[in-house]
């Protein structure tokens, strides 16, 4: 557990679902897209936390696989309840992310 006076220094990023086939399916994409990252997951039911340290990145053809279905990048937003980092939308994947390392 993080200590609170150092709750600064995180430089955690990443989405927070609304819950669903859309969010279950961005675990599995985050865990593919990011091998050489640590992705954390905290399924609460109602919501999922997905995170990573700086960067977290999620294909569309990873999304699709998980899915089973075609999927649209921008259609991702929809399905956010929030977020943390910045965020960058493309047709082929959507980037959550820092500028600056705390």
């Amino acid at each position: 557990m993080t200590n609170l006076k150092d709750a600064y220094k995180q430089n955690n990023v990443g989405p927070i679902f609304n819950g669903g086939d859309v969010a279950q399916a961005a675990i599995e994409a985050a865990e593919w897209d990011n091998p050489d990252k640590e992705v954390k997951i905290d399924d609460k039911g109602a919501y999922v936390r997905i995170s990573a340290d700086q960067e977290l990145i999620l294909t569309r053809v990873s999304m699709e696989e998980a899915l089973g279905r075609p999927f649209e990048m921008r259609d991702i937003e929809i399905h956010l309840g929030s977020m943390a980092g910045q965020i960058e939308v493309t047709p082929e994947k959507i980037r959550f992310y820092f500028e600056k390392i705390l």
